[in-house]
């Protein structure tokens, strides 16, 4: 199995970054924005001093800014890579580098900005642009994390966030100056993000310039034209889009609904195994292991499938994925595991219930062999009684019970003193006792 050459942002970086987000912590210098009408024209902008905010809108821009580094990296967040003609002198890095440095202060390179979400940002609605600046001052760090009072570079970055804007829902409310009962009134409300970015990427808690972090809200529709035209990036699937393609190629190739989630289930087995065998995958300053195209038919092998449906899987896998081969835990479905699991589970308990019968039958049948053995050699001649005479002292017969009127449980040692006899018209078992030997008759203690 092959291994990414390049490195990948990880959770740890995102989390370094998000935890700063706090009133005593944040150092966001300035806020600019502008709001866009469901026309694409600009109703208003703004321009704010981040600290100077009222408290109230104070923590509500930062609970935005949070929503923009939220989500699992690989599916809500993105790491997207400028090609080498957009770092260039008018490519879409370099102005970005050239809004960064300007620290937000230069209105020319916001008006562009702006405008440039406004014509590519494929979005039916208000919507609002916020962009943050910051500066970062990165302590260094020691092997066991512990922090040192040394800064190791400052890490400067803007922090992009769309959000729309919607009206609140019709209702009744309480109208106060009428004293009554109405139809309340309707606002403009701002909700979470459902687009942004981070430019530079924090990436190994150092500033990335040739990559961006991509946050997307929807996984299953990420806003591609964003990643394309206003970031100019190549467009790159997220987790969700990855794992539904991969089940849609062994679909098409099974085609069988039943068969076809059988063989889903079981290549998913086979991903997870792989996972857990490279246990130092779990160690975030690896690379996460890749599934190549050679690597593809490695697994399908282990699942033995026919040789027709394993063809089409791999050539299907080869032409969707061939020259963006994705990461292996981006492909596994957890709920497919778990359903895998509970259904290895159960048949493990059906199996030892059948063993557990199978063992069952086999001692209720020594012991009606037994009994059998017991009545024929202490019965006498001319008697005839329904009556389980035990010679297994500490051995419950509970599951016998119903079977018989009198259930006598004795020592082995008296069997052999037991004798049966008619009197008065009766059939009777008689059982000596001396004069140091107790009976008990369920459970009330007689002699």
């Amino acid at each position: 199995f092959e291994r990414s050459i390049e490195f990948y942002m990880t959770k740890k970086d995102v989390l370094e970054l998000k935890r700063r987000l706090k009133k005593d912590e944040c150092t966001f210098t300035k806020l600019c924005g502008c709001y866009v009408n469901g026309e694409k024209n600009r109703i208003l902008n703004l321009e704010e001093t981040f600290l100077n905010l009222k408290e109230e809108e104070f923590y509500k821009y930062l609970e935005i800014a949070k929503r923009t580094l939220s989500g699992a990296v690989g599916n809500n967040i993105l790491q997207l890579e400028f090609p080498l003609e957009e770092e260039k002198p008018g490519g879409k890095q370099q102005f970005l580098m050239g809004l960064k440095e300007s620290r937000l202060k230069n209105e020319g390179l916001l008006e562009s900005f702006y405008q440039l979400i406004i014509d590519n940002y494929d979005y039916a609605g208000n919507y609002l642009i916020l962009v943050f600046h910051d500066a970062y001052d990165v302590m260094t760090k020691t092997s066991d994390n512990n922090k040192l009072d040394e800064s190791e570079e400052v890490y400067e970055y803007l922090l992009c966030a769309i959000c729309p804007v919607t009206l609140t829902k019709a209702g009744l409310g309480y109208l106060e100056i009428e004293n009554r009962i109405g139809p309340r009134n309707r606002d403009w409300v701002v909700n979470a993000p459902d687009t942004g970015f981070v430019f530079p990427a924090f990436s190994d808690r150092s500033t990335d310039i040739h990559s961006v972090m991509y946050y997307t809200k929807d996984a299953k529709e990420p806003h591609k034209e964003f990643m394309e035209f206003v970031l100019g990036c190549p467009p790159k699937e997220t987790a969700t889009e990855q794992k539904h393609a991969f089940q849609s190629i062994i679909n098409n190739a099974v085609r069988d609904e039943e068969k076809s989630n059988r063989v889903f289930m079981e290549i998913q087995e086979s991903l997870n195994q792989l996972l857990d065998e490279q246990e130092h995958y779990k160690d975030t300053k690896t690379d996460p292991v890749i599934l190549t195209s050679d690597s593809i038919e490695e697994v399908i092998e282990s699942c033995d499938l026919p040789e027709e449906i394993s063809k089409t899987i791999k050539n299907s896998y080869v032409e969707k994925f061939g020259d963006t081969p994705p990461i292996v835990d981006h492909l596994l479905d957890s709920k497919v595991l778990a359903a895998s699991a509970q259904i290895r589970k159960e048949k493990a308990l059906v199996e030892k219930v059948q063993q557990l019968q199978e063992k069952l039958e086999e001692v209720t049948s020594l012991k009606s062999d037994s009994l059998l053995d017991t009545s024929s050699n202490d019965q006498q001649p001319g008697t005839d009684f329904d009556t389980d005479l035990s010679t297994q002292a500490t051995e419950s017969l509970d599951s016998e019970d119903g079977n018989f009127d009198v259930i006598l449980r004795v020592k082995p040692q008296k069997v052999q003193e037991i004798t049966y006899e008619i009197i008065n018209g009766k059939k009777c078992i008689i059982i000596p006792m001396s004069e140091n030997e107790h009976a008990d008759l369920n459970g009330v203690t007689t002699f």
